[in-house]
């Protein structure tokens, strides 16, 4: 019988992660599931909050922030089902999405991973997957996102058009993805080098190069509120990005990865020296 194990990493959201909590509990997945919750050492009550209130879910509770990565990785270790699904704590789940996601990644034995339709609390789909990461691609990403968040219609068509059909992109936002436990672990888990972003994008490139496909799934949708960390410590956050952006460059593209470097520097939100 397939199974899920749906892994929630959280640092310091606790009224985020109450709700998606609450939004689960409303409207469960039909199949098998069980919830983890995996804390990284938040200061703001989460703990005791899910000790309290979610007795059904398993809280790994962290000494440390050890990150989104390192995190989701214990928790996969952990588990013991077949599928696993890495959620955000600011994401509401709506009925029905787990299931349509474990539908579609079971009935495509090609795949390894799968990512629903993400959008936002207005209602708006957003650009949740995509080609592979890399210079032309991440200035393609960028010019379409400011295009279609300042209302241009050509660019909120598109977005829409292509929000609304199954296919098979390079990776699925890690804001909510669900993978075979055995094709993640095939692939050394996500890695650990990246604290906070790419990591998704990263791991989709690990799957594929087991000659796997990821599978994006516009009859999944969950909303993604956006951002909860990362509105409490902007700075330390557009850090982490930066940092997590030159290692994938290091990593995928090394070529590029000086200029980069350089590129950031100038703007100064570089890495330090």
């Amino acid at each position: 019988m397939r199974d899920v194990t749906i892994v929630i990493v959280t640092f310091n959201t606790r009224q985020e992660l109450e709700a998606c909590l609450a939004s689960i509990a409303a409207a469960p997945p039909t199949t098998p599931h069980r919830v983890v919750v995996v804390d990284n050492a938040s200061s703001d009550g989460t703990p005791g909050a899910v000790a309290r209130n979610w007795p059904a879910v398993r809280l790994i509770a962290s000494d440390r922030n050890v990150g989104f990565a390192a995190g989701n990785n214990r928790a996969i270790r952990e588990a013991d089902s077949e599928f696993v699904l890495l959620l955000n704590s600011d994401t509401l789940v709506r009925a029905g999405a787990v299931d349509a996601l474990v539908q579609a990644l079971g009935a495509d034995p090609g795949a390894a991973a799968a990512g629903p339709r993400l959008v936002g609390a207005d209602g708006r789909p957003e650009i949740s997957f995509g080609k592979m990461m890399g210079p032309l691609n991440e200035l393609r990403q960028k010019v379409l996102g400011r295009l279609y968040d300042r209302g241009v219609p050509a660019a909120v068509a598109w977005v829409r058009r292509m929000t609304s059909r199954r296919q098979r992109p390079d990776w699925v936002s890690g804001a909510c993805l669900l993978v075979r436990r055995a094709d993640a672990l095939a692939a050394g888990l996500l890695d650990e080098r990246y604290f906070l972003y790419a990591e998704d994008v990263d791991f989709c490139a690990a799957l594929r190069a087991l000659g796997r496909h990821i599978v994006f799934v516009p009859e999944a949708e969950v909303v993604h509120v956006r951002g909860a960390s990362g509105r409490q410590r902007p700075e330390a956050t557009e850090a982490a990005y930066r940092r997590s952006q030159l290692a994938f460059y290091e990593k995928h593209h090394p070529a590029w990865a000086p200029l980069l470097k350089a590129y950031l520097r100038l703007r100064g939100v570089g890495p330090a020296p």
